[in-house]
């Protein structure tokens, strides 16, 4: 059963700002502050497209798979380009997050560009919305000049 506009809206917000405190701790690398922001055990599938896919189990493996791959940059950033998300009851939702990292080589000096995209699954746990699970794919990378066609996956509507 659909929820009511407001209540849609509440929910659409909650999940924006959570969209939002993601970004914010992975630019200022605060991977303790992942904790609050999933479901516990949540899995992160990460599939960087010309190697295999990264299964991850939860915020603090997380954080520790995010900060060993960002700690050679002297300037990281993540940035959300767009969002869209569908939320399907008082305690479902799903969603995709397209992002863009701003990055600087400490060993370099070098400026690069990384763009990727989320597929979402969010769960209202009774207090706040929270991560339930991750599907990460690349799509572009401007160091190599590397482009990758959409995720197939990922190609179905989410609101509906």
């Amino acid at each position: 059963m659909r929820l009511s506009p407001e209540a849609d809206a509440l929910a659409y917000l909650s999940i924006t700002r959570l969209q939002n405190a993601y970004a914010d701790v992975i630019t200022r690398r605060a991977w303790p502050e992942l904790v609050e922001l999933f479901v516990p055990g949540a899995p992160v599938h990460v599939d960087m497209v010309n190697s295999p896919t990264i299964e991850i189990v939860g915020p603090e493996q997380l954080g520790q798979f995010i900060g060993g791959a960002v700690e050679r940059f002297d300037f990281f950033e993540l940035v959300i380009l767009s969002v869209v998300v569908d939320v399907r009851s008082e305690t479902e939702a799903v969603g995709r997050f397209y992002m863009q990292e701003l990055r600087q080589d400490a060993a370099t000096g070098g400026w690069s560009d990384a763009y990727g995209v989320y597929h979402d699954e969010y769960r209202h746990d009774g207090e706040r919305w929270r991560f339930a699970e991750r599907n990460y794919q690349s799509l572009a990378r401007t160091g190599r000049h590397e482009v990758f066609p959409f995720p197939p996956a990922f190609h179905r509507p989410i609101t509906g």
